[in-house]
């Protein structure tokens, strides 16, 4: 297993092509969900450039050993961001690891939610180990590599780490 690492620039090229391939398809969705907080970023460039409010379902299976392995998915019992979920509904998370949690938010969404009519999933990272297939993705994973997204950087930073890298930066713009 490998690790692969984006830069900003490669992350919102992915972003960009993910809702390029949607909107491409000619499917056209009533609602807009993503996961967190790994579908938040793509989510917003859908919301963005849809013109559409972004619904908001908080999800977590990576809570053990520092986020890197897979327990038990716990799905959160509210949506934010839209007071319904009807009809057709976009599902963006980040990637498409398992499959698992797709799997179980979906059967989860359409026990809830009976007005909705059709799920379909758009995700950056598709793994071939999956369980399930995606019907959007940028980059199919051969291989099971951990991919670093560019804003892992400030993961457990701290304000003060944070305080000190933005004084250090302020420091040599200043010179």
């Amino acid at each position: 297993m490998s690790d692969i690492a984006y830069t900003w620039d490669e992350y919102i090229d992915l972003n960009e092509r993910l809702v390029c391939n949607v909107a491409e398809s000619g499917w056209a969705f009533d609602s807009l969900l993503c996961l967190s907080r790994g579908g938040m970023r793509p989510g917003d460039f859908f919301s963005r450039v849809y013109d559409m409010p972004l619904a908001i379902l908080a999800t977590s299976s990576y809570r053990e050993a520092k986020g890197t392995v897979q327990s038990e998915l716990d799905i959160a019992d509210c949506i934010t961001g839209v007071s319904e979920l009807k009809g057709r509904v976009l599902l963006v998370d980040d990637m498409v690891d398992s499959g698992k949690t797709i799997k179980e938010v979906v059967a989860h969404l359409k026990n809830r939610y009976p007005e909705i009519t059709e799920i379909r999933v758009a995700v950056l990272w598709y793994k071939a180990h999956s369980v399930l297939k995606p019907d959007w993705y940028v980059e199919y994973l051969e291989d099971n590599p951990w991919i670093h997204q560019p804003f892992e950087c400030y993961d457990a930073l701290g304000p003060e780490a944070l305080i000190a890298r933005v004084k250090a930066k302020e420091a040599a713009k200043a010179r």
